[in-house]
């Protein structure tokens, strides 16, 4: 769905419900009716209530107003009434025969909307709560008077759009709650879509909402709307029903103001499944389509029983919300990519929101940064700190400064401006941008973010032309692209001396774990090889980097690797305590100098601690040795471990074991993010101080604290991965890619970030893997291209809309050749002072990257429970305003979402169920803390697969098709025993195989000839000769490539015991840790969104 996509036409009615003489109505006509006390809903999560669906005692039909003839009632098999020749679940698409309704002036045809089918079940959902009482569904709303509502305004011409999504009622007050059983099912509250093929909106027009009615009884109720008429609401009948919700050929409507004279007709009915002129969602986004339905007696045979009496009432079984009418990921990501994907995204204009991430597109720098290094939650921020704090929509951006492009994109120039450095803003220190104002003839220029006027130097100097801008503006890189690099003077170097070019350290656990499990030959035996792949820049025959060796348990060996040797030297230094580095000369070498004394080295490691005895290990000294060597090399670096256990030697450092699960939902809990010991804080800060990063690869067999081990590499902008249980057999080809591509990445080492902003704004806030000293620069002593920076803004004054806001990201970092280089992102966003505009353009995959991270800290600090409940109502806050203040006047039983967020109740509930905020019982304390540090340095794109992974059909579309297949929405009830699917979610690769596969088919991917002979927990495929195969193999690598870890592959058979661990990531059911479905969460965040309403 386009995120920009302009509102549908709303018609001049408010959106009450259609309402019938003779029942009562809570506000009508302005006239209050009775309310009664709001039932509460069940627990969340809680247990199912039972459900006994009979009607209130005393409650009487009067005749309908229409005219329609009575006809006698039709009773179902069990003594049910029908509704006319349909059942319970089945909608009505006939004509309205009722009054017909001009259409506005200006909006257009709806016949190439799609439109889905309502929400067919009776009103109540069953994990919440007792039934309505008579009284509450008396209280029924005519429609609710939301302040500030958004003036609505028609779409732009050429464009017809659907209605917004709207879904049933969760306050059981919609007329087919199953109370009645003659009710017409006509009545359903509506759902529809909007159009997605829709082009980016004129700015007055009000953001598109979604609105959904959720079927769950009880729940606040809004107080009775008393005052004047909704616009179309007259006072002598009931009011008119919404045109383009609810008739079947496209109706017209009255223009404002005008009322209805005489009685109006039948309400008119609801769109079914699929009807001449409408073409249906693809991709299940809307469920399963119905069948053609025959034509319908006049004149509305669902409204036969209005004047007779129901027949005995019998109870009808609760049904749940439909899945199929809430909104679908796949859906919007599926139309975002036709809409959005064919074209260039070109960055020239302010404050456009970019395509999704999951969307493949090239960019074209125009002015502003790529997408691909800056993302923002909005690209229209308010202009005052009030209305940000009415929105509580988080302002934060998600920058990757060295993120990778695609080939096809250039990368940034680097712009030398000499002895003289780049040129900057003297107030603010700002670097020069496309986005400064050249005054004078060319002679000054004001600075974009403090308004300073600065003199340009002589050797800057260039005349303007006719519209202000210099006449070498399209030869300069940094007056016309969003991102470049300069090449930095011997003023930004440390002790105001270049730099020498970054070493690499391999430093190798050789205790008894990591000798009897073959890793120790297995790395040894790989890194003869990998060190020809070292990172170069640009055209270089050979790397830069120097590379050096340790072997450490309870104490480090070093190796004097010189050239001029004929074997490598060890120099054991057993004093862990007083870590020193006992030999400079030889201990970092160039590879191919040193080449046959490193083969050597390498041979002999396995072979000297073949038969060690040694199981105690120590850490912290380990880094030590690392940094102080670089130290005394004078040059930055990077530290390699591999490490199998718990550090419990003598030494600094030294851990014990705190594993203890009963910790989990105590107000402890903490305690278990948090590092056991302040000595690793200090030895980062010393790592940081010298431009040492350590990234880690941890071996666990058991519990080996990843809390604090963790620390120094969070700390120093390095990575973890971890191998629990490793096996060569089993994981080599996971950790040999993972390491290959570690030491192959591009690195800036040794580097600061600072992000300025424009006046009105500044960062405050700031999440990753790097170390702060001060509240303004980011000190990393590593940053790779996978890493990212996510910073939060606040206002410090107001904003303006005609200027907008600018934020500038600088990274000052040495390059893998020794050379000092500045990187500079510069964005360009809108400000607004009508939250209308903030929500049309906001990013809800950066808002849910941003939020997770936020719930990721909160964890050091705060109880599990008080983070879970912050994020739920931090999201409620931010759906609730948008409805009081942008959305058009409706029932409260709806649920409406704005169009780009519309996602965002899905996505938070996968945040709220993952494993570090809801562990489920085999989850271990080391993978929380794993994960929890994973999540903090992700990007948009890694976050949006982790939090909702990928399910893709492998037997649905013809072999012959290479493309990959489209994705399944991740829930249970989208798996059919009879396919092959494959998950994926940027850490995890499963390929379950249903019970009923054609045997062909596993013979022809397993080469087996019948399910059961299939291996589960096989984590390769093997390789035969046939287009299957060939087909599903080379899928697997195109989605191992495009992650930057290596998804082991596990493949998972129907009812098998690995079955559970495969369900855990169908994330939109319910999970066994107590996680709610997506259905039910949905339903919970309307009940909160009404109790903030009300």
């Amino acid at each position: 769905m386009n995120v920009n996509q302009s509102a549908p036409p709303v018609p001049p009615f408010g959106q009450p419900q259609p309402v019938y003489p003779g029942y009562h109505q809570s506000s009508y006509g302005g006239q209050p009716g009775s309310t009664a006390a709001p039932t509460p809903y069940g627990a969340y999560n809680g247990p199912v209530p039972g459900y006994q669906q009979t009607p209130p005692p005393g409650v009487s039909r009067a005749p309908a107003s229409s005219g329609a003839p009575p006809t006698s009632t039709a009773q179902g098999p069990c003594g049910q009434t029908a509704y006319g020749q349909f059942g319970q679940g089945d909608v009505q698409n006939g004509p309205s025969s009722g009054v017909q309704m001009q259409r506005l002036p200006g909006s257009q045809p709806f016949a190439s909307a799609p439109l889905a089918p309502v929400v067919s079940q009776p009103a109540v959902l069953q994990p919440y709560g007792p039934p309505p009482t008579s009284a509450q569904v008396t209280a029924q709303l005519a429609g609710m008077q939301i302040s500030g509502a958004v003036a609505p305004a028609p779409p732009p011409s050429g464009l017809g759009y659907g209605p917004p999504t709207s879904l049933a009622s969760a306050s059981g007050s919609f007329p087919n709650s199953g109370l009645y059983g003659s009710y017409p099912q006509g009545q359903a509250p509506p759902l529809g879509q909007g159009h997605p093929g829709a082009q980016p909106p004129p700015r007055s027009v009000p953001p598109q909402a979604s609105s959904f009615t959720p079927s769950v009884s009880g729940g606040p109720r809004m107080p009775p709307m008393t005052g004047p008429l909704l616009p179309g609401q007259s006072f002598g009948g009931p009011p008119v029903s919404q045109p383009n919700h609810v008739s079947s050929p496209p109706p017209q409507t009255l223009p404002p103001g005008t009322q209805m004279t005489g009685p109006p007709g039948p309400p008119p009915p609801m769109h079914s499944a699929q009807q001449p002129g409408y073409q249906l969602q693809q991709n299940g986004s809307f469920g399963p389509a119905r069948g053609p339905q025959s034509n319908y007696g006049s004149p509305y045979p669902g409204a036969a029983t209005f004047g007779s009496q129901p027949g005995p009432p019998q109870p009808l079984p609760p049904k749940r919300l439909d899945p199929d009418a809430i909104p679908s990921p796949i859906q919007v990501i599926e139309d975002d990519r036709n809409n959005r994907g064919s074209e260039p995204f070109v960055t020239g204009l302010r404050g456009q929101v970019p395509p999704l991430v999951t969307t493949n597109f090239l960019v074209k720098d125009q002015g502003n940064a790529s997408p691909r290094y800056i993302r923002c939650t909005s690209y229209n921020i308010p202009c005052t700190s009030d209305m940000a704090k009415q929105a509580q929509v988080p302002l934060a951006a998600v920058i990757k400064p060295l993120a990778r492009l695609p080939p096809e994109e250039a990368s940034p120039y680097v712009v030398d401006h000499g002895e003289s450095g780049p040129l900057r803003c003297n107030r603010c220190k700002a670097y020069m941008c496309p986005f400064m104002q050249f005054v004078e003839g060319g002679r000054r220029f004001q600075c974009c973010f403090c308004s300073c006027i600065n003199d340009v130097p002589p050797q800057y100097f260039q005349h303007l032309d006719h519209t202000g801008k210099r006449v070498d503006a399209y030869d300069r890189p940094e007056l016309s692209l969003g991102s470049y690099e300069f090449l930095a003077t011997v003023d930004y170097c440390k002790n105001n001396k270049f730099p020498v070019p970054p070493a690499f350290i391999f430093m190798i656990d050789v205790s008894y774990n990591a000798v009897r499990s073959g890793l120790v030959r297995l790395l040894c035996e790989e890194l003869k090889s990998l060190l020809d792949f070292l990172p170069r820049e640009g055209g270089a025959e050979e790397s830069a980097i120097r590379v050096g060796f340790v072997t450490y348990n309870k104490v480090l060996h070093f190796y004097n690797v010189k050239s001029s040797l004929a074997q490598p030297q060890m120099m054991v230094v057993s004093d862990v305590g007083d870590m020193f580095v006992p030999l400079l000369d030889g201990f970092l070498v160039n590879v191919n100098e040193s080449r046959a004394v490193i083969t050597s080295l390498l041979d002999q490691i396995p072979e000297m601690f073949a038969d060690t005895r040694e199981t105690e290990t120590v850490f912290a000294p380990v880094i030590q040795a690392g940094m102080e060597a670089l130290k005394a090399a004078e040059c930055a670096g990077k530290l390699f471990l591999f490490h199998t256990s718990l550090p419990i030697a003598e030494a600094p450092g030294k851990l014990k074991n705190r594993d203890d699960r009963k910790l989990i939902n105590t107000d402890k809990e903490k305690t278990l993010f948090q590092p056991q010991s302040g000595a690793y804080q200090t030895l980062a800060k010393e790592c940081v101080a010298q431009g040492c990063c350590v990234d880690l690869f941890l071996f666990p067999n058991q519990y080996v604290d990843v809390a604090t081990l963790s620390v120094v590499p969070q700390l120093t902008g390095g990575s973890v991965y971890k191998y629990a249980c490793f096996q060569v057999e089993n994981d080599q080809e996971r950790f040999l890619s993972d390491l290959r591509r570690d030491v192959q990445k591009v690195v800036g080492f040794d580097a600061v970030m600072r992000v300025r902003t424009s006046t009105g704004i500044r960062a405050v806030d700031f999440f990753g893997a790097f170390y702060m000293s001060n509240t303004t620069d980011v000190e990393l002593a590593g940053l790779d291209g996978d890493k990212t920076v996510t910073v939060e803004f606040k206002h410090d004054d107001r904003l303006n809309e005609e200027n907008g806001a600018l934020l500038q990201c600088a990274l000052l970092y040495t390059s893998c050749a020794g050379q000092r280089r500045l990187r500079i992102h510069n964005l360009a966003l809108n400000c607004c002072t009508q939250l209308a505009d903030l929500y049309r353009n906001c990013e809800t995959d950066t808002l849910i990257n941003y939020m997770a991270k936020f719930a990721y800290r909160g964890v050091l600090s705060s109880p599990v429970k008080t983070v879970r409940d912050t994020l739920i109502t931090q999201c409620a806050q931010i759906l609730a305003c948008y409805r009081k203040n942008c959305a058009s006047p409706s029932s409260a039983g709806q649920l409406i979402l704005p169009e780009c967020m519309k996602l965002l109740p899905v996505y938070l509930n996968c945040v709220l169920k993952s494993e570090v905020l809801q562990p489920g019982a085999e989850v271990t304390t080391d993978d929380r803390a794993y994960v929890r540090q994973l999540v903090t340095s992700m990007d948009v794109a890694e976050t949006n697969v982790f939090f909702y992974p990928r399910l893709l059909p492998l037997t649905k579309s013809p072999i012959e098709n290479t493309t990959e297949p489209p994705a399944v929405r991740a829930s249970e009830e989208r798996l059919s025993n009879g396919d092959i699917y494959l998950l994926e979610n940027g850490l995890n690769l499963f390929l379950w195989v249903g019970a009923s596969v054609q045997q062909g088919v596993v013979q022809s991917l397993f080469g087996v000839s019948s399910f059961s002979q299939i291996t589960s927990g096989l984590s390769v495929l093997p390789v035969l000769d046939n287009l299957l195969s060939k087909k599903v193999r080379s899928l697997i690598d195109s989605l191992r490539a495009q992650r930057s870890r290596y998804m082991k592959l596990i493949v998972v058979k129907q009812e098998d015991k690995l079955e559970m661990l495969f369900k855990h990531f169908l994330v939109e059911d319910k999970s066994l840790s107590g996680g709610a479905s997506y259905v039910d969460f949905l339903c919970h965040m309307h009940k909160e969104i009404r109790q903030l309403l009300s």
